[in-house]
């Protein structure tokens, strides 16, 4: 009724393999984002003076989606070279003033 005992060690083994195989490529993927991120921090680091970094962090804490696509936009526009370096407070503050304006009013009328 049970198998034989070689073929249960066997798939044990297989079974350990694969989830030793999984869990290696578990951390390298995290160790590729975690590069990824402190690439993309030093890029801000250079792309933005110490108070528009400050500006940015605290803006990440409230709205973490917004502050994202912030800052890939930022080192888009500066890797082409359509930013001041480093970008100032004040620039920084202008930049959210204007995204912020382009935000869609949605109004619901009921009919």
């Amino acid at each position: 009724m049970a198998g034989d005992p070689d073929e249960i060690e066997l798939m044990k083994q297989k079974k350990l393999a694969a989830m030793r195989r999984q869990m290696a490529e578990e951390q390298s993927a995290e160790r590729m984002q975690h590069e990824a991120e402190a690439q993309k921090e030093n890029l801000l680091r250079s792309i933005l003076s110490p108070e528009a970094r400050s500006r940015l962090n605290n803006l990440k804490m409230v709205r973490p989606d917004f502050a994202e696509q912030l800052e890939l936009q930022l080192i888009q526009l500066a890797q082409d070279r359509r930013l001041p370096l480093p970008l100032s407070d004040e620039q920084l503050k202008q930049i959210l003033v204007e995204l912020g304006n382009r935000k869609r009013d949605i109004k619901i009328t009921r009919l």
